[in-house]
C-alpha cells in the first residue's frame, strides 16, 4: 500500500484573510483542497477564487456550531440566535441534536440547505466535513450523508488520528484521543455503507491550529500507509474574525509550513492527492 496525502484547509469563506491564505497555499505550496463555509462572511470571495483555481478541489464545510446558518432565522428558530448564528456550546448542542425532534427537523433542513447552497455555486463537490468535526455526532453525520448523497457527495472526512503515530512523533495522546478514534469508526462504517470514499487517517486534531513546519517535518517519517488527510487553517494575516474565534491558532505559521521548501522535500516521496482523485 502506498502513502497518499490530502493537504487540506478548513474555513474557506470565513474571511478574506483566510481565503487569501488558502489561495497562496495552493498556488505556492502543497495545498490540494479546501472546505467551503457556504454562509461564511467571505464565501462569495472564496467561490470567486476557487473558480480561478481549477486544480483546487473544494468541498463543503458544514456549519452547525459557532457560525452562520444558510436558512433565515424564522425557518430554524430552535437552532440559531436572532442573528442566525449557531451557538458554541458543543455539549448542549449535541444533546439537543440527539433528543429533541423539533431541533432535529430544523437541523435536517439546514444541512440540506447548505448542500443546496454549495451546488448553487457551480463548483464541483469534492468532499464534505463539518466545522469542529460535528459530523462525529451520529445525528449530524447521518443527516450529512443523507443530504450529501442527494447532491452528489462521494467522499467524507473521517477524523481518525492514529495514536501510534502521535507517540512516534513524541506526543502522549490521552484518553480523549483514544475515545475519539473509537467513536469515528461509526462514522466510517456509515459512510462506507452508502459507498462514500473515506480517508484512512487524519492529522490536525492534536495539533489543531498549530500545524507548523516543525511538526510537519516531525510527522513526515512516521506517516502511515494509506490515505492521510492533513488539515490546516492557513491565513495570510490576522484579522478581527480570527482574533475573536481562534485567538490561539497559528494561521500564518500554518501558511508558511504549507509553502515551506523543507516540508515539500520531506513529503516528496508521498503522492499528493485530493478526495476526488481517490
Amino acid at each position: 500500500m502506498t502513502r497518499r496525502v490530502i493537504f487540506s484547509a478548513d474555513d474557506f469563506g470565513l474571511s478574506e484573510a483566510v481565503n487569501e491564505g488558502i489561495e497562496r497555499a495552493h498556488r505556492q505550496g502543497l495545498l490540494t483542497s479546501a472546505s467551503l463555509m457556504v454562509a461564511g462572511p467571505a464565501a462569495e470571495d472564496a467561490v470567486e477564487r476557487a473558480k480561478r483555481l481549477p486544480d483546487l478541489r473544494v468541498g463543503l464545510h458544514v456549519v452547525v456550531i459557532e457560525g452562520p446558518a444558510v436558512l433565515p432565522v424564522h425557518r430554524i428558530p430552535a437552532l440559531v440566535d436572532v442573528e442566525g448564528i449557531f451557538p458554541s456550546d458543543q455539549l448542549r448542542l449535541g444533546l439537543r441534536y440527539f433528543f429533541l425532534p423539533r431541533v432535529r427537523d430544523q437541523l435536517r433542513e439546514e444541512i440540506r440547505a447548505q448542500f443546496a447552497a454549495f451546488a448553487a455555486t457551480g463548483l464541483t463537490l469534492d468532499h464534505a466535513d463539518a466545522h469542529k468535526h460535528m459530523h462525529l455526532h451520529p445525528t449530524v453525520g447521518a443527516m450529512m450523508i443523507e443530504a450529501g448523497w442527494q447532491y452528489g457527495l462521494r467522499a467524507l472526512r473521517v477524523p481518525c488520528e492514529p495514536c501510534r503515530v502521535l507517540r512516534e512523533c513524541g506526543e502522549k495522546p490521552g484518553f480523549g484521543a483514544w475515545a475519539l478514534r473509537m467513536w469515528s469508526q461509526d462514522l466510517r462504517e456509515a459512510a462506507k455503507r452508502v459507498g462514500l470514499v473515506v480517508n484512512d487517517h487524519v492529522f490536525g486534531l492534536a495539533w489543531s491550529g498549530g500545524m507548523t513546519e516543525e511538526r510537519l517535518l516531525r510527522l513526515a517519517p512516521h506517516l502511515p500507509e494509506g490515505v492521510s488527510e492533513i488539515y490546516f487553517h492557513p491565513a495570510a494575516r490576522r484579522d478581527a474574525t480570527l482574533d475573536r474565534l481562534m485567538p490561539s491558532y497559528q494561521h500564518e505559521a500554518e501558511l508558511e509550513a504549507l509553502c515551506s521548501p523543507a516540508v515539500r522535500a520531506a513529503y516528496a516521496g508521498v503522492e499528493r492527492v485530493a478526495y476526488g482523485e481517490l
